[in-house]
């Protein structure tokens, strides 16, 4: 039987992102959706053709049709909802970031661990079909030794035009209503002022850090970080001796400016990511030695393939390629990267 999904938090992202692509697949049914804000459920559930429309996402998690949940919520809101969803026996594939601390992190992973459930997390990145080539060109570079060994590596995140289409959402004038439970936005120890720019931290440039494991290896040291009050940084990771340095800074105009560059002695596989909501996959270019190679490249959407794969993983009882379990360390890696800061 395919598997009921219900999606709880139906702005934006939710519609766009999630829904619309939850509605296309053949191996699953949208059976419901949740948002405090009733003009807007209304709204969505009209656009996609939604029969069941809930307030609260408990009233949803009630619904017996509801095999497992999409949890695109404001963030501070995420891991009480996804939690209660865990524990109610749902799977669930929740938008990033999991948590604030790497303690509410390994709570929400231990709650799917328990329950033996499929609980993915919204890096969609990994998904890419670009991405997924690069991996595979890494692969075989790291065997056949053809460019040499890896010497280093650059991240970079500098934000950008996101490439949504007005198109494919709707929206109300309504105020998002306080009533959510909500977790501390921050570990004990980070005064409230940092708070902001840390969610900020979490909320745009996790996506590279999360990359950049991906590729490189699950569980980097931290060497060096500078953080600034915005969320701003500097970072240098360390992967087994091969330094990965992430250079993470605001931007709001322009062409979006996201990638992954891993230097090898003799040259390099850049990947150039595309904005997070164009329809299009990341551009790959291997150098050898000054000759730049472009390789192939369509227009797949990496929010498309997550959802495919999320209803694939629970079909299959598969791992997640973003699990839970495994972006606890991107929560762990963000509180090591502030914490200098506090402490300086």
């Amino acid at each position: 039987m395919r598997p009921g999904i219900g999606i709880i938090g139906t702005g934006m992202v939710g519609q766009m992102c999630h829904l619309a692509n939850f509605v296309a697949n053949p191996a699953c049914r949208v059976v419901a959706i949740a948002d405090l804000r009733p003009d807007l459920a209304a709204a969505a559930a009209q656009k996609f053709d939604i029969a069941r429309v809930y307030g609260t996402h408990r009233e949803l998690l009630a619904d017996s049709e509801v095999s497992a949940v999409v949890v695109v919520t404001k963030r501070r809101a995420t891991g009480p909802i996804v939690l209660d969803a865990l524990n109610s026996g749902r799977h669930v594939l929740s938008e990033k970031p999991m948590a604030y601390t790497t303690a509410q992190a390994v709570a929400l992973a231990e709650a799917a661990r328990r329950q033996n459930l499929v609980y993915s997390i919204g890096y969609m990145k990994r998904h890419d079909a670009g991405v997924a080539r690069a991996i595979d060109e890494l692969a075989r570079l790291r065997a056949d030794q053809s460019l040499g060994r890896i010497v280093g590596a650059r991240g970079w995140c500098f934000g950008g035009s996101t490439g949504r289409s007005q198109d494919n959402f709707v929206m109300t004038g309504e105020v998002r209503p306080d009533g959510l439970e909500l977790w501390q936005d921050g570990p004990d120890w980070m005064p409230g002022a940092m708070r902001p720019g840390y969610d900020n931290f979490l909320n745009v440039f996790s996506h590279i850090i999360n990359l950049a494991r991906y590729v490189l290896g699950s569980s980097p040291a931290l060497a060096v970080s500078t953080v600034e009050t915005s969320g701003a940084a500097i970072v240098t990771l360390d992967f087994d001796g091969v330094a990965c340095a992430l250079q993470l800074a605001h931007g709001s105009e322009g062409v979006w400016r996201e990638g992954l560059s891993i230097a090898f002695e003799r040259g390099a596989l850049t990947i150039e990511l595309a904005p997070p909501f164009a329809e299009q996959e990341a551009e790959v270019i291997l150098d050898r030695q000054g000759q730049r190679t472009q390789l192939s490249r369509d227009t797949s959407w990496a929010f498309r393939r997550q959802a495919d794969a999320f209803v694939a993983d629970m079909v299959e009882q598969r791992t997640p390629l973003a699990s839970g379990a495994d972006s606890v360390a991107d929560i762990a890696l963000a509180e090591a990267i502030w914490k200098p800061r506090v402490n300086g």
